[in-house]
């Protein structure tokens, strides 16, 4: 088996030394390298080609944020995964629009951040339902209408099952639930989950979901749960 290599990015050195003792005690994981700052990132995944990066989103000099878009702009740019203190803040939702695959408090059980981590080196997004309603619940009234425009305009070149699949994905279903409430097969669903990307050239399921949030698709399901509290 291959092991998942993984970039530490975190300015506290105690949080990069316990990462590294976590992260690097699993057989399936190697710890290829570590940076106190963002703009020590590039220079350090060209080095050491790492599948995932474990980022803070808060450092004094280049931030989690600017590091992180300047990596998903790259050609075969690494997994990110986004370090946090904070469930719901602008900057967290910020990364995941420039393709952070989800993200992580730093509080989160040690098991778990192993699971994130092997979940988005598989291909797969780190944020659950619940998660992912939280974080649109947030953003609600701070998207402007252009905003909406744009991403009407983007949604537009989907045809009517990718905008079903799209609207699903961003319900946070996966994709047998997809399949099960669509009547199509898993692997119906990743191929337009796939033409869905490429189309509106998105990096992951999370970016799928946020532009569904911006184009008002989700709203009803949000406001029927936001009455069910």
């Amino acid at each position: 088996m291959t092991a998942i290599r993984l970039l530490l990015v975190d300015d506290d050195p105690l949080v990069r030394a316990g990462l590294s003792f976590m992260m690097g005690g699993a057989d399936d994981i190697e710890i290829v390298g570590e940076a106190s700052d963002g703009g020590e990132v590039e220079t350090l995944v060209d080095r050491t080609r790492p599948d995932v990066v474990l980022m803070d989103i808060r450092m004094p000099a280049v931030d989690g944020l600017t590091a992180t878009e300047r990596l998903r702009a790259r050609e075969d740019a690494p997994q990110v995964v986004v370090l946090t203190t904070f469930h719901a803040d602008e900057q967290v939702l910020r990364a995941l629009r420039a393709g952070a695959a989800g993200f992580v408090l730093k509080d989160t059980p040690p098991a778990e951040i192993l699971a994130a981590v092997r979940r988005v080196a598989a291909g797969d997004p780190v944020l659950s339902p619940t998660v992912t309603r939280q974080l649109m619940r947030h953003a609600v009234g701070t998207a402007p209408d252009t905003r909406r425009t744009r991403a009407r305009d983007r949604m537009a070149a989907l045809n009517d099952r990718e905008r079903e699949v799209a609207v699903a994905v961003g319900r946070g279903l996966s994709n047998a639930e997809i399949a099960t409430g669509l009547f199509m097969s898993v692997a119906t669903v990743k191929t337009h989950v796939s033409r869905i990307l490429a189309k509106l050239d998105l990096n992951n399921r999370v970016q799928i979901a946020l532009l569904a949030y911006d184009a008002g698709l989700l709203e009803e399901d949000l406001e029927g749960e936001q009455e069910g509290h």
